[in-house]
């Protein structure tokens, strides 16, 4: 089955590359602000949904732009990939830090405690979707004024919801998770498998 990634992130690209699937990469653009009152995990799936909608609608129009009857049956056998990733912490949504500043907050604010890393995922096809929630417990350890200015000063958080990179320099902040660990890099990656095999089996 044709794979599609619904994506830019070169985080969720290595991911699949590393797990050994083959798959093309159709970034697209959704408005990323939440909605009022928006339970997080309801966001990630809204906005996963909304990915792999946009990347079926381009491929759709491409297919009828072209060889139309070749093009539907490519269709029928292509699977798109759509998923957002949040940081929660006591409900709230940790964004991408717009400075430092920020940074620093979203670090302070994780230092010593748990907080929860949400990805939606939707799966879709022309003839129907999957989705899921995929939750991750992360715990940081307590970070100290001078810890904290040398993670900055990295600049390895400023591209990444929450500040952190678990699969960089922070993973010596992080003494433990429960869950699935490229949950956290930014895909779930054994959900994806399970969830491509039931889109296969219909």
């Amino acid at each position: 089955m044709r794979l599609v990634l619904a994506s830019a992130s070169p985080r969720r690209a290595e991911l699949l590359a590393a797990a050994g699937f083959s798959f093309e990469a159709l970034p697209v653009d959704v408005d990323e602000r939440p909605e009022a009152d928006e339970p997080p995990s309801a966001y990630v799936q809204r906005l996963a949904g909304e990915k792999s909608a946009r990347a079926m609608e381009r491929l759709v129009a491409a297919a009828e732009g072209g060889a139309k009857e070749e093009g539907t049956a490519a269709l029928r056998e292509t699977a798109v990939l759509g998923a957002d990733t949040a940081v929660v912490v006591d409900g709230r949504i940790l964004g991408k830090p717009r400075d430092d500043r920020e940074a620093r907050a979203m670090l302070e604010q994780l230092a010593g405690r748990r907080h929860e890393v949400m990805t939606g995922v939707s799966l879709r096809s022309m003839t129907a979707e999957l989705c899921v929630v995929e939750t991750t417990a992360v715990w940081f350890a307590p970070l100290g004024a001078d810890d904290i200015a040398w993670y900055i000063g990295s600049a390895e958080g400023r591209d990444k919801a929450g500040a952190y990179a678990i699969q960089g320099l922070a993973a010596r902040f992080i003494p433990r998770i429960d869950g699935s660990y490229s949950n956290v890099v930014g895909l779930p990656v054994a959900r994806v498998y399970q969830l491509l095999k039931r889109l296969q089996a219909g």
